[in-house]
């Protein structure tokens, strides 16, 4: 038996929630994200072709879903963009103390420095580097020709290193 649509999605929501929190930046509205998303993409399974992957359909659809609520709430006078501030939190009993505290304090600045790049260029990032598409796919989901990606990510990655040598 095939799987169904609701049965892909499923597989998907890690990978969409990865997506939403790179582009919101709250847990909770990346949440909100990917249900509005899901039920975008349920109610219009007619539209997936198959034979086409139905991973970027759907991160099309939650990059399209996001880019409506903003809309919406610049139009009702929202603030929108709500960056989350979680805390790295672990257990770090029987660990060497002072190392997993700098593998940490490592990570907390790249995310900083990926929270801190511009929206376009931290969605090529998330797309490409986290979600392992190909840059023709990214291009699709985004709307944008594959040079912009291209350039988005080369700008992103420059960012992101000079970034992280500063820290």
């Amino acid at each position: 038996m095939a799987p169904t649509i609701g049965h892909e999605l499923v597989k998907l929501l890690p990978r969409l929630r990865r997506f939403a929190l790179a582009l919101c930046r709250s847990p909770s509205l990346a949440d909100d994200l990917v249900q509005g998303a899901c039920e975008r993409a349920l109610a219009s399974a007619g539209s997936w072709t198959p034979g086409t992957r139905f991973d970027a359909w759907v991160f099309r659809i939650l990059r399209n879903y996001w880019l409506d609520n903003l809309r919406r709430q610049k139009t009702e006078g929202l603030k929108g963009g709500v960056a989350g501030d979680d805390k790295i939190v672990g257990d770090v009993m029987g660990e060497d103390g002072e190392k997993s505290l700098l593998h940490k304090l490592t990570l907390a600045d790249v995310r900083r420095a990926i929270d801190d790049l511009p929206t376009e260029q931290r969605e090529v990032l998330v797309l490409v580097c986290l979600e392992d598409l190909a840059y023709k796919e990214a291009a699709e989901i985004l709307g944008v020709p594959i040079g912009t990606v291209m350039s988005r990510l080369a700008r992103a990655r420059k960012t992101l290193v000079e970034a992280t040598k500063a820290a």
